[in-house]
């Protein structure tokens, strides 16, 4: 009997704790979790067409040292609306709205309204400040009312809009993310407006069960990108600069890690402030690294290259007999200054950028092969964390005809996406290994815990022999051609390719004078940190990419080296000369 009645007192005990657990784990998400909503809650008054404050998850950019920044949060301040039907001074309504609103009210459109005597409820002022609001709300108006409102807030303005995206309306009265991660994140990011109502347990075992799901499908928590505020503050005024002096139809720029896939900053210009949506033009809400393909010209050539030394049809020795132009399938195929090299090796291929060169390695790499090599490294969407990706447009080596084949390996005649552009010759920096760029990389749940994302995805596609042989070429173009020479970094290594490509005509054929012009670089080159690639479509007044993006390519190197302290890769003998590092050649 003993021994029972202490094994019920065990039982009572384990339960009572079971119980006091759940009171104090309750306790936490009332008070820490959602105190604010709570409060926020209490705070506001009936409002005749209102389903519950906003509420949405955040979105961060991540610092160096790892510390988080908004992207994108929720502020909280005053709606105003009156009733018509107890309105009785509209003119003392209108002076003491309209000097707290933070915008402009018609007062035509305001009394217009208090005319409307049928209707209980009209809102005509939004987004006051906590001061104003309190301001408005003490004076007592007779039929004016106040109320609280959260909106979406983006802190950083035009900072990475077109990726972190927007929230509005839908064809519903919903608001949800209609563009970029706010978008692809949506069911993460979103909130039921019953939120705060929902039965505990059931909450709690939702929190739970986000922890064995993947974290992409995880929900409600906030986001956590790869982007670093001060890189891409760099990186996008950069861009702006670039954009303005060339008066281009658009540039843009990406800065990736090539071994994880992390985008560190990503820019395009023009571009668009997401908590000023009533002017944008439309097409800018997209994103031109996704949604748009383009012939990227000689940064093509690295990876026609290296798909030759990694098929063992050429080596660095290989020679060729370059006659300026050649005719394949009656088409004429010129270097960009049509001039003869003769016979020379396959760096000159990259260090002068000749087209002649890249069609020869094309013609010994034989159309299956090179259809094989480019399939595996454009043939399907990259799986970056951006809604409306594209696929690239490769019919041309889907015939027979060389010409196709013999164009594309130095980028003319196929397009692809900047994203996949990137991802291919982050293959050529990785040691042969393409991976999946993110901006996304963890998911911090209501409970507080961080996910990180499963973003193991990876693709062999060259071997490690055959990048470091075309690496070398490109970092002897920016040690000897790129300036001058004086683009040499002394104790870094940098590899480069510039490219330089004419734009098609509406109806089919090239422009002889209008070109879009791309710039590829990373460092340090055998083992690198970061990959930028830049480009600029339609520049004015110039031909060459040389001439565009060199220079902005160049500040942003020197900047991240900087920055984030990169040490030396090339070492220095009392003389000055190099010590090590095969790389300079």
């Amino acid at each position: 009997m003993r021994a029972q009645f202490r094994s019920r007192i065990r039982l009572i005990l384990a339960f009572l704790i079971i119980v006091a657990f759940g009171i104090i784990l309750r306790l936490y998400f009332v008070q820490i979790v959602n105190g604010e909503e709570y409060s926020l809650k209490a705070d506001r008054q009936f409002s005749a067409n209102s389903g519950g404050l906003f509420d949405r998850g955040s979105i961060y950019f991540t610092r160096k040292d790892g510390t988080l920044i908004s992207a994108a949060t929720l502020s909280t301040g005053f709606l105003v609306a009156i009733n018509p039907q107890i309105l009785s001074d509209p003119e003392l309504a209108y002076n003491a709205i309209s000097s707290t609103a933070s915008s402009t009210i018609s007062r035509e459109a305001f009394l217009a309204a208090t005319n409307k005597k049928t209707r209980v409820y009209i809102e005509v002022a939004r987004r006051l400040s906590e001061e104003n609001g309190q301001a408005l709300s003490k004076k007592k108006i007779p039929g004016v009312q106040v109320f609280r409102e959260r909106w979406r807030q983006y802190p950083g303005g035009e900072l990475a809009a077109q990726s972190i995206g927007i929230v509005s309306y839908g064809s519903g009265d919903t608001l949800a993310g209609r563009t970029g991660l706010e978008a692809i994140y949506e069911s993460t990011l979103s909130r039921p407006g019953d939120s705060l109502y929902r039965n505990f347990f059931a909450e709690l075992f939702s929190n739970v069960g986000n922890l064995l799901v993947n974290a992409k499908d995880a929900r409600e928590g906030d986001i956590i990108t790869t982007i670093e505020p001060e890189v891409q503050t760099r990186l996008a005024s950069n861009i702006a600069k670039l954009n303005q002096r060339y008066d281009s139809k658009e540039s843009g720029g990406i800065i990736m890690d090539p071994s994880t896939g992390a985008i560190i900053a990503i820019a395009s210009h023009p571009t668009y402030d997401g908590n000023n949506l009533q002017s944008v033009n439309p097409t800018l809400l997209g994103n031109h690294f996704v949604e748009h393909v383009y012939e990227f010209g000689s940064i093509m050539k690295p990876i026609t290259m290296t798909a030759a030394l990694d098929a063992g049809v050429i080596t660095p020795e290989t020679t060729y007999n370059d006659t300026g132009c050649i005719t394949v399938n009656t088409a004429k195929i010129c270097n960009w200054d049509a001039k003869a090299r003769g016979v020379i090796p396959m760096r000159q291929v990259i260090m002068q950028s000749l087209n002649l060169g890249a069609s020869w390695i094309a013609d010994q790499l034989g159309q299956d092969k090179f259809r094989s090599y480019f399939t595996k490294l454009f043939g399907e969407k990259t799986g970056v964390d951006l809604p409306n990706e594209t696929g690239a447009l490769l019919g041309n080596l889907s015939k027979p005809q060389q010409i196709g084949y013999d164009t594309a390996a130095f980028g003319q005649g196929i397009a692809v996406t900047p994203m996949q552009m990137i991802r291919a010759l982050g293959a050529v920096a990785n040691d042969g290994i393409m991976v999946q760029p993110h901006l996304v990389n963890a998911i911090r749940l209501n409970s507080g815990i961080e996910r990180k994302l499963d973003l193991g995805k990876k693709i062999l596609v060259f071997s490690a022999t055959s990048t470091h042989e075309t690496i070398a070429m490109m970092n002897a173009l920016n040690d000897e051609i790129l300036y001058n020479g004086k683009a040499k970094i002394p104790t870094m290594s940098v590899a480069v390719k510039t490219g330089t490509a004419q734009l098609t005509k509406p109806n089919g054929g090239y422009y002889d004078d209008r070109f879009f012009h791309s710039f590829v670089g990373f460092f340090p080159s055998y083992n690198p940190r970061f990959i930028i690639l830049l480009y600029t479509n339609d520049p004015k007044g110039v031909q060459y990419a040389s001439e565009t993006l060199d220079a902005t390519f160049l500040d942003l190197v020197h900047f991240l080296i900087d920055y984030y302290a990169i040490p030396p890769d090339r070492g220095f003998s009392a003389e000055g000369g190099p010590a090590s590092g095969g790389d300079t050649q």
